[in-house]
């Protein structure tokens, strides 16, 4: 179940970064993060009282607890880094390096959690991630985005970095904790950090137009979805099998971008692809 549940997280985020790209053609990211982040608060803690987790709260320890509330905070970064640089990128560029987590957070697993079966297929799976990242972002000649530089590049790679530390502290905060309950109490803490970004910026919390707040709201229904699969399956399962899994939105992102947003896809971006999705099967088979 969690090997599915790990499936299902990587579809809900890959149909997230293209809804989320159509919410912010016009709105602000830290703005449309903070207004998505409701959304998946309100998602997450239905989720709870389905469930029943919510007469668990009293008995979270301390230890928990706090892992849960870094893990909030390392996916609050990771979060605001990564909206910013869709607003500056194209999808398809970003997701890649977004996606370079998953070497980091294996290596990080086998040192800290002594995930070490099968640990020759890990290493040559993190190999060939490693390959097929470098094939989709360095492209001969290819130009900078379309505001004549690559900051983008540099908000993807602390998403990045964010992104593989979330997975290993959510590791240890759900350990002791039902999976939709840890999920409620880590979105709260990017709720409260996505607020207090736009604060401190002194951007004003206007509400899109109705079709840019539609695909606010559908991205943050997506991301609820992926995240709820996705600590089901860092529970259940090992992180340095579900993280690559996870990470395969990436195939999602690309078709969709390429479906709906119209963004070239070239035959070193497909190849990049497919040694991605090979590595991928090496660890998770």
């Amino acid at each position: 179940m969690w090997i599915l549940a790990a499936v299902l997280s990587s579809f809900f985020a890959g149909i997230t970064a293209v809804l989320a790209k159509c919410g912010i053609r016009k709105t602000d990211s830290d703005v449309a993060t903070a207004l998505r982040t409701v959304i998946v608060l309100a998602f997450s803690w239905i989720m709870v009282f389905i469930v029943g987790s919510q007469s668990e709260i009293g008995s979270i320890r301390l230890k928990s607890l706090i892992f849960l509330i870094l893990s909030g905070a390392a996916t609050g970064a990771s979060w605001l880094c990564y909206f910013k640089a869709l607003s500056l990128g194209d999808v398809s560029k970003v997701a890649p390096i977004d996606k370079s987590s998953t070497v980091l957070t294996v290596l990080l697993a086998i040192i800290f959690f002594s995930e070490t079966e099968d640990l020759g297929c890990k290493i040559a799976g993190m190999i060939l991630l490693s390959a097929g990242i470098f094939f989709i972002t360095e492209r001969r000649g290819a130009r900078t985005d379309d505001s004549g530089n690559r900051k983008w590049l540099v908000y993807a790679l602390l998403s990045a970095v964010f992104a593989a530390l979330t997975s290993v502290l959510a590791k240890v905060g759900v350990s002791d904790v039902e999976s939709n309950l840890a999920t409620a109490i880590r979105t709260i803490v990017v709720l409260i950090m996505a607020f207090v970004v736009v604060r401190v910026k002194g951007k004003k919390m206007s509400i899109p137009d109705v079709r840019e707040s539609l695909f606010i709201i559908l991205s943050g229904i997506a991301t609820g979805a992926s995240w709820l699969c996705y600590y089901y399956a860092i529970k259940n399962g090992d992180v340095s099998i579900v993280v690559p899994i996870d990470k395969m939105s990436i195939i999602v992102t690309a078709v969709f971008s390429y479906i709906f947003l119209k963004e070239r896809v070239t035959k070193r971006y497909v190849t990049g692809l497919a040694v991605m999705l090979a590595g991928t099967l090496i660890m998770a088979l």
